[in-house]
Protein backbone atom coordinates (compact mmCIF):
# COMPACT_ATOMS: atom_id res chain seq x y z
CA UNK A 1 0.00 0.00 0.00
CA UNK A 2 1.25 3.47 -0.81
CA UNK A 3 1.70 6.31 1.68
CA UNK A 4 -1.03 8.21 -0.21
CA UNK A 5 -3.48 5.31 0.19
CA UNK A 6 -2.60 5.04 3.91
CA UNK A 7 -3.21 8.77 4.30
CA UNK A 8 -6.62 8.52 2.60
CA UNK A 9 -7.74 5.61 4.80
CA UNK A 10 -6.46 7.41 7.91
CA UNK A 11 -8.31 10.62 6.95
CA UNK A 12 -11.49 8.60 6.38
CA UNK A 13 -11.07 7.01 9.82
CA UNK A 14 -10.80 10.39 11.59
CA UNK A 15 -13.76 11.76 9.62
CA UNK A 16 -15.97 8.81 10.57
CA UNK A 17 -14.79 8.75 14.20
CA UNK A 18 -15.62 12.46 14.53
CA UNK A 19 -19.17 11.92 13.26
CA UNK A 20 -20.04 8.43 14.54
CA UNK A 21 -18.16 8.52 17.88
CA UNK A 22 -19.04 5.15 19.43
CA UNK A 23 -16.09 2.88 20.14
CA UNK A 24 -15.39 -0.15 22.30
CA UNK A 25 -12.71 1.10 24.73
CA UNK A 26 -10.60 -0.85 27.21
CA UNK A 27 -7.20 -1.58 28.65
CA UNK A 28 -4.93 -3.83 26.62
CA UNK A 29 -3.98 -6.07 29.52
CA UNK A 30 -7.61 -6.93 30.22
CA UNK A 31 -9.14 -6.77 26.73
CA UNK A 32 -11.51 -8.09 25.51
CA UNK A 33 -13.32 -8.36 28.87
CA UNK A 34 -12.69 -4.70 29.74
CA UNK A 35 -14.05 -3.27 26.48
CA UNK A 36 -16.97 -0.91 27.02
CA UNK A 37 -19.02 1.19 24.59
CA UNK A 38 -17.92 4.80 24.98
CA UNK A 39 -18.48 8.07 23.14
CA UNK A 40 -15.28 9.41 21.61
CA UNK A 41 -14.79 13.16 21.47
CA UNK A 42 -12.19 15.07 19.49
CA UNK A 43 -11.14 18.69 19.76
CA UNK A 44 -12.78 20.82 17.05
CA UNK A 45 -9.65 21.46 15.02
CA UNK A 46 -7.92 18.12 15.61
CA UNK A 47 -7.57 15.52 12.87
CA UNK A 48 -5.70 13.27 15.26
CA UNK A 49 -5.67 12.57 19.00
CA UNK A 50 -6.03 12.85 21.80
CA UNK A 51 -9.43 11.21 21.90
CA UNK A 52 -11.45 12.11 24.98
CA UNK A 53 -14.13 10.17 26.86
CA UNK A 54 -16.31 11.43 29.71
CA UNK A 55 -16.84 8.85 32.42
CA UNK A 56 -17.43 8.48 36.15
CA UNK A 57 -14.85 7.79 38.82
CA UNK A 58 -17.11 4.87 39.76
CA UNK A 59 -16.67 2.99 36.48
CA UNK A 60 -14.55 -0.13 36.29
CA UNK A 61 -12.42 1.38 33.55
CA UNK A 62 -11.59 4.53 35.52
CA UNK A 63 -10.77 2.44 38.58
CA UNK A 64 -8.43 0.14 36.63
CA UNK A 65 -6.23 2.98 35.36
CA UNK A 66 -2.98 3.20 37.28
CA UNK A 67 -1.25 6.00 35.38
CA UNK A 68 -0.50 5.96 31.69
CA UNK A 69 -1.86 2.54 30.73
CA UNK A 70 -1.78 0.75 27.39
CA UNK A 71 -5.27 0.94 25.95
CA UNK A 72 -7.20 -0.12 22.88
CA UNK A 73 -10.38 0.78 21.10
CA UNK A 74 -12.22 -0.75 18.21
CA UNK A 75 -14.42 1.22 15.87
CA UNK A 76 -16.98 0.51 13.16
CA UNK A 77 -18.52 3.44 11.31
CA UNK A 78 -22.33 3.57 11.17
CA UNK A 79 -22.40 2.67 7.48
CA UNK A 80 -19.71 0.01 7.97
CA UNK A 81 -17.46 1.88 5.54
CA UNK A 82 -14.53 1.99 7.99
CA UNK A 83 -13.36 -0.38 10.73
CA UNK A 84 -10.37 0.17 13.01
CA UNK A 85 -8.40 -1.16 15.94
CA UNK A 86 -6.45 1.61 17.66
CA UNK A 87 -3.73 1.15 20.27
CA UNK A 88 -2.39 3.88 22.52
CA UNK A 89 -2.05 5.14 26.07
CA UNK A 90 -4.84 6.24 28.38
CA UNK A 91 -4.77 8.48 31.44
CA UNK A 92 -7.31 10.08 33.77
CA UNK A 93 -7.80 13.83 33.54
CA UNK A 94 -9.89 16.41 35.38
CA UNK A 95 -8.66 19.30 33.24
CA UNK A 96 -11.41 21.90 33.55
CA UNK A 97 -10.49 23.68 30.31
CA UNK A 98 -10.92 20.45 28.35
CA UNK A 99 -14.18 19.66 30.15
CA UNK A 100 -15.47 23.13 29.22
CA UNK A 101 -14.47 22.72 25.54
CA UNK A 102 -16.05 19.26 25.18
CA UNK A 103 -19.13 19.79 27.35
CA UNK A 104 -22.54 19.43 25.71
CA UNK A 105 -26.15 18.84 26.75
CA UNK A 106 -25.65 15.15 25.94
CA UNK A 107 -22.76 14.91 28.40
CA UNK A 108 -24.60 17.01 30.99
CA UNK A 109 -27.44 14.48 31.08
CA UNK A 110 -25.08 11.98 32.76
CA UNK A 111 -23.81 14.21 35.58
CA UNK A 112 -26.20 15.53 38.24
CA UNK A 113 -23.62 18.04 39.45
CA UNK A 114 -22.86 19.29 35.96
CA UNK A 115 -19.24 20.19 35.26
CA UNK A 116 -18.60 20.25 39.03
CA UNK A 117 -19.90 16.72 39.64
CA UNK A 118 -17.31 15.05 41.90
CA UNK A 119 -17.63 11.80 39.93
CA UNK A 120 -16.86 13.44 36.58
CA UNK A 121 -13.55 12.46 35.02
CA UNK A 122 -12.12 12.42 31.51
CA UNK A 123 -10.24 9.56 29.93
CA UNK A 124 -7.51 10.85 27.64
CA UNK A 125 -6.59 8.35 24.91
CA UNK A 126 -3.39 9.18 23.02
CA UNK A 127 -3.39 7.01 19.89
CA UNK A 128 -0.11 5.47 18.82
CA UNK A 129 -0.92 3.02 16.03
CA UNK A 130 -3.91 1.63 14.20
CA UNK A 131 -5.02 -0.91 11.70
CA UNK A 132 -7.80 0.54 9.57
CA UNK A 133 -9.97 -1.28 7.05
CA UNK A 134 -12.27 0.09 4.37
CA UNK A 135 -15.29 -2.08 3.63
CA UNK A 136 -14.22 -4.73 1.15
CA UNK A 137 -17.64 -6.34 0.70
CA UNK A 138 -19.01 -3.76 -1.66
CA UNK A 139 -21.40 -4.29 -4.50
CA UNK A 140 -18.47 -3.85 -6.87
CA UNK A 141 -16.54 -6.67 -5.14
CA UNK A 142 -19.60 -8.89 -5.56
CA UNK A 143 -19.80 -8.11 -9.26
CA UNK A 144 -16.09 -8.85 -9.72
CA UNK A 145 -16.56 -12.20 -8.02
CA UNK A 146 -19.58 -12.95 -10.18
CA UNK A 147 -17.52 -12.31 -13.31
CA UNK A 148 -14.61 -14.46 -12.17
CA UNK A 149 -12.29 -11.77 -10.79
CA UNK A 150 -10.60 -12.11 -7.41
CA UNK A 151 -11.79 -9.24 -5.13
CA UNK A 152 -8.95 -9.96 -2.65
CA UNK A 153 -6.45 -8.33 -5.01
CA UNK A 154 -8.32 -5.04 -4.80
CA UNK A 155 -8.89 -5.35 -1.04
CA UNK A 156 -5.14 -5.16 -0.27
CA UNK A 157 -5.43 -1.40 -0.87
CA UNK A 158 -8.24 -1.14 1.68
CA UNK A 159 -6.15 -1.98 4.76
CA UNK A 160 -3.65 0.32 6.42
CA UNK A 161 -1.34 -0.16 9.39
CA UNK A 162 -0.45 3.36 10.41
CA UNK A 163 1.27 5.34 13.13
CA UNK A 164 -1.03 7.87 14.73
CA UNK A 165 1.43 9.48 17.12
Amino acid sequence: MTADADAKITAAFWKHLRSDRTVMLGLEDSAPTSLRPMTALLEEDADHGPVWFFTSTETELANQLKGQDLAIFTFASKGHDIFATVHGHMTLSKDRATIDRLWSPFVAAWYEGGKDDPKLVLLRFDPAQAEIWRDGSSFLAGLKLLFGSDPKKDFKDDVAKVSLS
